[in-house]
């Protein structure tokens, strides 16, 4: 054996480690334009936090903490099999209304909601954030395999399943989420090709059943919010508050804004919520028009990704499920940047990635590792076979 050969073969069992981690390495399925955008929200929202917060450092530590532990779920999500997913579906969907059913008997109260869980040795959590994303999975699972556009009988046991999370939500006097939750099986039964005809009755109907669910059903805080939504000034140091301080702060961060922790209305806590519902207030007042479209900006680049996603998806479960979460990140974006403003009533949904959270956080990690996985079949499926 000459010095070449020697040199090949004791060369060969350095390289083979090597490859292995290269191999394995690649088959980590992460989308980094979708990680990048993600990561970029989330440090606009850190930044924005600890100016609401006055620089609170444990409220900062305890956010970033939870955004690493999303990033976390994300990826891990991110690696799972689409057919398992898709066979986990049904499953995650019962437990989830276990837990919902668990939170009505010994839930924990917040900010006027019966949400929390609350269980020995572990952190207290909020079921109903998950089920955002579960029902658009449950949906999918159903819908996927049946003809579509769906019939009538499919389009109602769609619809319950939907609804029934949705009813337990508001239960827990959460108006805002279960809203979310029964908007996302409506996006997928919309994205599934229901017919504009059952879309427009189901309007109609949602219309004349409003006075009567404002007379007969919606509580006293509720009422006054609709109320305060027509003309806040009726009760402008009660149930308008909240939106004409807002809108001042808005105003009052003109087109480039007042600078990094120089807002009064935040700093001066004239804004409530300020670190949670209204945290939009204090990036407009602080960073002016020009820092709120760089952040709408963002989440019009996430959204075109997620797209994409759902676009080039495979199948239809994924396509569907893929389509579902991208509108409901839409809806509560939408949301809540209109309900700052003035241009919905309050119903308290956060901004995502942006206000202060633990478990809505994770879950919309959880939702952006689903859009991974569906992006990593996608591309697994079209490569070529060798």
């Amino acid at each position: 054996m000459n010095s070449r050969d020697y040199a090949q073969v004791s060369a060969a069992p350095q390289a083979r480690p090597a490859a292995r981690g290269l191999r394995l390495l690649a088959s980590v399925k992460i989308d980094f334009s979708l990680l990048v955008l993600v990561l970029l929200l989330c440090c606009f929202g850190l930044a924005a936090l600890y100016s609401a917060s006055d620089g609170n450092g444990d409220l900062i530590r305890r956010q970033a903490l939870i955004v690493g532990l999303g990033v976390l779920a994300m990826l891990a999500v991110a690696q799972f099999d689409m057919r398992l997913i898709r066979r986990a579906a049904i499953y995650v969907y019962l437990g989830g209304l276990g837990l919902l059913g668990l939170v009505l008997v010994i839930g924990v109260e917040a900010n006027g909601a019966r949400s929390w869980l609350d269980l020995p040795g572990l952190p207290s959590f909020q079921p109903s954030e998950l089920m955002k994303f579960v029902v658009p999975g449950v949906l999918a699972w159903y819908l996927a395999d049946r003809p579509l556009p769906p019939r009538l009988w499919q389009v109602i046991v769609a619809g319950l399943l939907a609804a029934v999370p949705a009813a337990l939500i508001v239960m827990q006097n959460d108006m805002g989420t279960a809203m979310l939750v029964a908007m996302a099986g409506i996006f997928v039964l919309l994205l599934a090709g229901m017919s504009l005809k059952l879309v427009a009755f189901g309007g109609l109907l949602a219309l004349l059943a409003s006075p009567l669910w404002y007379v007969f059903v919606a509580l006293e805080h509720q009422k006054n919010r609709i109320l305060s939504f027509i003309n806040p000034y009726t009760d402008p140091a009660g149930a308008g508050y909240n939106i004409i301080q807002s809108q001042i702060a808005i105003g009052s961060g003109g087109v480039y804004g007042k600078g990094f922790g120089e807002g009064d209305q935040s700093r001066l806590d004239f804004i409530p919520e300020s670190n949670t519902d209204f945290i939009f207030a204090v990036i407009a007042e602080e960073f002016g028009l020009v820092g709120a479209l760089a952040l709408i900006t963002l989440y019009v680049l996430l959204l075109a990704r997620g797209l994409q996603v759902a676009i080039n998806a495979r199948n239809m479960f994924a396509r569907l499920l893929a389509g579902g979460i991208v509108l409901v990140v839409f809806f509560n974006v939408f949301v809540n940047v209109a309900m700052v403003i003035g241009l919905l009533p309050v119903i308290g949904l956060p901004l995502p990635l942006i206000s202060r959270g633990g478990t809505a956080i994770i879950a919309f990690f959880v939702g952006f590792g689903l859009l991974m996985s569906i992006d990593a079949h996608s591309r697994k499926s079209q490569m070529p076979r060798g």
